[in-house]
């Protein structure tokens, strides 16, 4: 940002408050680049004693190079601690090594401190890159447009602090990004193990004190059906306020947010949602998400279901919690899955869906059950709000420390 018409960041740590404007200087001039050479293809290997092989962004890992492939033959090669840039799709994403490495076509090796990469970093995330990528239908950077990228730079003292204000920060967002991760992956794992196997009358991982076998009980035995609204849009509805719950919102969500649902004029009265009900998908153009459900937990007077969706509503007494995450376990989701069809577009039909069998036990095992999910997920949601946070801090560090 400039400033009284001089080139200084908005943000400026205490000591360098006076000290000169920042200058305007070309990447080729400040670093050495080194544009990637791919080896032949029959030089591949899978041996981790041959070359590390970088080959895009598809090797790099929350930032950093994480070997997946290797090769006999060395073309152009990058050192530990250089920058990593990609230079086709998604051209202009940044990484680092810490390994001396082979590097692909699809690479740019750059020598720099932790203040160019951020730098680099900006540059990418405002879309510069994407300005000067060629081609049409696969971007790309060549080395011209590499070396006469314009970057600001600033003394090396200043230069420093930056590195470090976003080395420590980057380090932050990377210790929850890895715990976000392992959470979801624990949870993932937890809803294979919690619930039984197709075949099998108890799960693998089970809480102390429970040994009966479990029930299987088709979906149609044990609840009924409602069709959402038959409107798309806002335009679609007469008057009357209501609100009504979005496809979307049940395929991200395994618990409706009722306070994530907007208002709609409808004169349709259909049935309204309450707690305990389900929302299954019924249409899309990833099968994954055909009969993706969502339970919600509480009640709010006049919501409604949207359409590409339908409601199930139990009419025997099941844990909330429970049945949320018993329609995510793997199995279920397995059978859910194996009823879409389509080409294109893949949908499913609400009476098959209703033919499912699904697990059930004692109220108080699902209880057990529900309540632990429901635990996992707040941790999860903790995690994801704290590295939301970090990320929109460093977004604003980025704008204010840089010019």
């Amino acid at each position: 940002m400039v400033e009284n018409n001089k080139k200084i960041p908005k943000r400026r740590f205490k000591q360098f408050k006076n000290a000169d404007a920042w200058e305007q200087r070309k990447l080729g001039e400040v670093a050495k680049i080194t544009m990637g050479q791919s080896p032949d293809g029959v030089t591949y290997s899978d041996k981790p004693s041959d070359y590390i092989l970088i080959q895009g962004n598809a090797d790099l890992k929350d930032g950093w190079v994480f070997p997946r492939i290797w090769t006999t033959q060395k073309t152009q090669t990058c050192d530990a601690g250089d920058l990593i840039m990609s230079v086709r799709a998604p051209a202009g994403a940044m990484g680092k090594t810490s390994y001396n490495a082979v590097i692909g076509r699809g690479i740019a090796a750059i020598k720099g401190n932790e203040f160019l990469y951020q730098t680099l970093v900006k540059m990418d995330a405002n879309r510069y890159w994407k300005k000067l990528s060629t081609g049409s239908t696969f971007e790309s950077l060549n080395s011209t447009n590499l070396i006469n990228a314009e970057i600001m730079i600033t003394n090396e003292d200043e230069q420093v602090k930056i590195g470090k204000c976003f080395l420590n920060l980057d380090h932050r967002i990377t210790f929850h990004q890895r715990k976000l991760n392992k959470l979801k992956t624990l949870k993932k794992a937890y809803l294979s193990e919690m619930f039984p196997a197709e075949g099998e009358r108890v799960p693998k991982r089970r809480f102390s004190g429970f040994f009966d076998d479990w029930e299987q009980q088709k979906l149609g035995e044990i609840g009924t059906t409602y069709s959402g609204l038959s409107g798309k849009t806002k335009e679609d509805f007469g008057h009357g306020k209501a609100c009504f719950i979005p496809y979307m919102n049940i395929f991200s969500n395994p618990i409706i947010d009722l306070n994530d649902i907007e208002y709609v004029e409808i004169d349709e009265k259909q049935n309204e949602v309450k707690a305990g009900d389900v929302f299954f998908t019924t249409s899309s153009e990833i099968p994954e998400e055909v009969g993706m459900t969502s339970v919600i937990i509480e009640n709010k007077p006049n919501t409604y279901l949207n359409s590409f969706c339908f409601g199930y509503r139990p009419i025997k007494s099941i844990d909330n919690y429970y049945l949320t995450y018993m329609l995510r376990s793997k199995s279920v989701r397995k059978s859910i899955a194996f009823l879409a069809q389509g080409i294109s577009r893949y949908n499913i039909s609400k009476n098959k869906v209703m033919g499912i069998e699904v697990p059930l036990t004692t109220i108080n095992e699902q209880q057990r059950i529900g309540a632990f999910f429901r635990d996992l997920d707040h941790l999860i949601a903790l995690h994801q709000r704290k590295l939301e946070k970090l990320k929109n801090l460093k977004r604003a560090y980025l704008n204010e420390l840089f010019v």
